[in-house]
């Protein structure tokens, strides 16, 4: 574990102090084995894949909360068929009680499968608010995004944030992970300077194998492999080694400013892993 002692501990505990998690359908199992080391009341974000199906994503829901954890479901917009579709899986939700937060994404494929192009339309449907969500987060991309003009990502932001105060819900923004903290401090300065005090959740990938992060970074468009081993410490000549991120956090904790940056917690994505990220955390905690 890597230690820096000029690291600001205060700022860095407000970091570590509610995170959130993410998980798949398939990692029921492996939440089970992580129980003790996630503490209770910890949010967790279970995925909407291509290849779950609707008891799949409702049983992964139900597992958080028996587990004594907030379950935040995805909505991923274009993977819906229906308005039937997401009318359903939302009284579902409802029904299990594990639908009062939501995470509305436009998701994976290009063209909409259905009447739902983007998050936007998913929260103008009126739906969630119909079965009980409370509170929605949405995505935030301080990097950009491949295939999305900088432009068409800050309108859509702002509309999606506006759409949510008009229906009465709350809103937190998650931001897809990162390897480099300055374009993301600049990136939530910015959103506060546009009128935006949703509470922000830093993305952060959990500790993982090089190569699988190299492999997910590429996915996302996050930089190249050679930016992102000089920010983020790896080396592109071990692709055998494991990386945690430590760096990137203490480099957040020393340059985040609560009156300049708002409300800023982390978003751990897992990998996978989430018992190795829910371990990592816990020692990363006791050495700050």
């Amino acid at each position: 574990m890597t230690s820096t002692p000029t690291r600001p501990a205060a700022s860095l505990g407000l970091l570590l102090r509610d995170v959130s998690l993410e998980m798949t359908g398939k990692d029921v199992g492996e939440l089970a084995e992580a129980r003790d080391s996630i503490p209770d009341g910890t949010r967790i974000n279970v995925t909407f894949l291509a290849n779950e199906d609707l008891p799949r994503r409702l049983t992964a829901a139900k597992a958080v909360k028996d587990s004594g954890f907030v379950p935040v479901p995805h909505v991923s917009a274009r993977r819906l068929v229906s308005q039937h579709m997401l009318a359903e899986f939302l009284a579902a939700l409802e029904a299990d009680g594990t639908g009062e937060n939501v995470f509305a994404v436009g998701g994976d494929p290009s063209e909409p499968h259905g009447p739902y192009a983007d998050a936007l339309s998913v929260i103008e449907s009126g739906l969630l608010e119909t079965y009980g969500v409370r509170r929605v987060g949405i995505a935030g991309y301080p990097e950009g995004h491949p295939d999305i003009p900088d432009r068409v990502l800050w309108s859509a932001l702002l509309a999606k944030h506006a759409a949510l105060r008009a229906r009465g819900l709350t809103g937190e923004i998650i931001t897809q992970f990162g390897f480099d903290v300055d374009p993301v401090l600049d990136w939530i300065q910015t959103l506060r300077e546009q009128g935006i005090d949703a509470p922000v959740r830093i993305g952060v990938p959990g500790p993982a194998g090089v190569r699988r992060l190299m492999r997910f970074a590429a996915r996302f468009g996050v930089g190249t492999s050679a930016s992102i081993a000089k920010k983020y410490g790896l080396s592109l000549t071990n692709l055998m080694g494991t990386a945690g991120p430590d760096r990137f956090l203490n480099a957040l904790a020393a340059d985040y400013h609560p009156d300049r940056h708002g409300e800023v917690k982390l978003h751990f994505y897992t990998f996978g892993g989430l018992r190795a990220t829910s371990e990592w955390i816990n020692d990363f905690r006791k050495d700050a």
